[in-house]
């Protein structure tokens, strides 16, 4: 491996070490401050409006997140030595918005593909997104124990 690789590999590992460190802690707050919200709703009328808050709180996190992840699948398509994404991708901010929900659900349809470098942030963003769902619904679920009564 030439030196120009070592330091790309860097760069690389750098960048999605600090994307996931973000989005961690976007998660992480967003429910310490869901959960503060969902106390404040004890009252008969709010009770069982909280899932539904709950619900939505997540969403719009998971939504902040995957744009986090596109913003910069598109700065590293638009910058030279970063790769690209090919195929149905215009270079359009919505398309990396799009390529972003597919990687984050790990749904992947495949019409666009990432090339070079970027490759790599796809990867971490798919497990990101896996532990993310996964903590949020376990979040859901204990939210679902605490308020719902049981039968």
């Amino acid at each position: 491996m030439e030196l120009a690789d070592h330091a790309s590999l860097v760069n690389v590992t750098l960048l999605n070490s600090l994307i996931v460190i973000i989005v961690v802690l976007i998660h992480h707050e967003s429910l310490v401050r869901l959960s503060g919200i969902l106390e404040s709703l004890h009252h008969t009328r709010t009770r069982h409006f909280r899932l539904v808050v709950a619900v939505f709180g997540i969403l719009i996190a998971h939504t902040i997140q995957v744009w986090l992840f596109a913003s910069v699948y598109y700065f590293m398509h638009h910058a030279e030595g970063w790769g690209e994404l090919a195929g149905n991708f215009s270079g359009a901010f919505i398309d990396a918005v799009y390529f972003s929900y597919t990687t984050f659900t790990t749904l992947g349809y495949g019409d666009i593909e990432p090339l070079g470098a970027l490759r790599y942030l796809t990867g971490i963003e798919a497990l990101a997104g896996l532990v993310l769902i996964t903590w949020s619904a376990s979040f859901l679920y204990m939210e679902m124990q605490r308020y719902w009564p049981t039968r």
